[in-house]
């Protein structure tokens, strides 16, 4: 794996910094039931990092404490962890609207056989992973049979009242390229999900994201082992908007690792670029209860390109 890290740091990306927290991004583990080449955070069926209960009630206390409103679990595969629905169930207790990053495969994991009925149980946001809506795309970046396992899933989804008017159950499906090139239009690429997927897979969603691979962790060692890692970056920053800068997600969301570090964002925490507050080496949520973040500079480097090019990417999809 090559390290992409020092090949970010020395950049002219313009500086910024927070606004208020707007949304709390808790990363609970690395474990995964699939490998995908692009994922930033290096998931796995090895990995064995995880969240401890001690550190998810800390982000319960952040939460409480500071009324954030929104709380965004994500992973690896979230769901694998013990603590996963823990925190749905206390957050939705506080009144804190929860989103799961979920790979869709997932809902076919033994244990997790009731996971779509424990979802629409609580109103958890499904933000889900299907990088294309064609098999063949699906299957080679992330394995045999996941395409059809996704189907299911969505089907599943639906069922339970996903994406169906007066339901208020929320599922969004996420797109990612397969190679080094930004995202196509988030509009028109919408519509071809919904065209596809309804006529010829009878499943609905609400929204479709579309988001930019990072030139970090698997993606960015594969571009780097293909020479490619000069002209994807070149591309980033000739696509450069300085209109999206306003948007970009690091503005009003904090990054919470499996250990309780906080970050700018997820992409952050995976370069290990520590989130700035005073003289400290590294911040914990707990350090936070009491401090206002708003103005407080971000942490930046060549990767943040990667948020601003074209349409602008981001955990929401596209900022333009």
């Amino acid at each position: 794996m090559h390290a992409t890290l020092p090949l970010l740091q020395q950049t002219d990306f313009p500086a910024i910094a927070r606004r208020a927290v707007e949304v709390l991004q808790v990363n609970v583990g690395y474990r995964c039931n699939q490998s995908c080449v692009h994922c930033h955070v290096n998931a796995g069926p090895t990995r064995t990092e995880a969240i401890s209960r001690e550190v998810a009630d800390q982000v319960l206390q952040y939460l409480r404490s500071t009324r954030v409103p929104t709380l965004d679990i994500t992973g690896g595969a979230p769901e694998l962890s013990d603590q996963f629905r823990y925190l749905v169930t206390q957050a939705r207790a506080l009144g804190i609207h929860v989103m799961d990053r979920c790979n869709l495969t997932i809902v076919e994991e033994p244990g997790q056989e009731d996971l779509v009925e424990f979802l629409a149980a609580h109103g958890v946001e499904v933000v889900a992973s299907l990088p294309c809506y064609l098999e063949d795309n699906v299957n080679r970046q992330r394995g045999a049979g996941v395409f059809q396992a996704s189907l299911r899933a969505l089907r599943s989804l639906n069922a339970a009242g996903y994406a169906k008017d007066g339901t208020g159950l929320m599922l969004n499906l996420v797109y990612n390229p397969q190679g080094p090139s930004l995202p196509p239009s988030q509009v028109q690429l919408e519509a071809d999900y919904r065209r596809i997927l309804g006529d010829e897979h009878g499943i609905a969603f609400n929204r479709l994201y579309t988001l930019a691979n990072m030139p970090i962790a698997r993606f960015g060692s594969t571009l780097v082992s293909k020479g490619q890692f000069s002209s994807y970056m070149r591309l980033l920053k000739d696509s450069y908007r300085a209109e999206n800068l306003d948007h970009v997600m690091c503005r009003a969301l904090l990054s919470v690792d499996w250990q309780g570090y906080v970050y700018d964002c997820d992409f952050n925490q995976m370069l290990g670029l520590p989130f700035k507050l005073g003289q400290k080496s590294r911040v914990k949520l707990s350090d936070l209860q009491q401090v206002a973040l708003h103005g407080n500079p971000i942490q930046v480097a060549d990767h943040c390109f990667g948020c601003t090019a074209g349409q602008g990417s981001s955990c929401g999809g596209a900022l333009a």
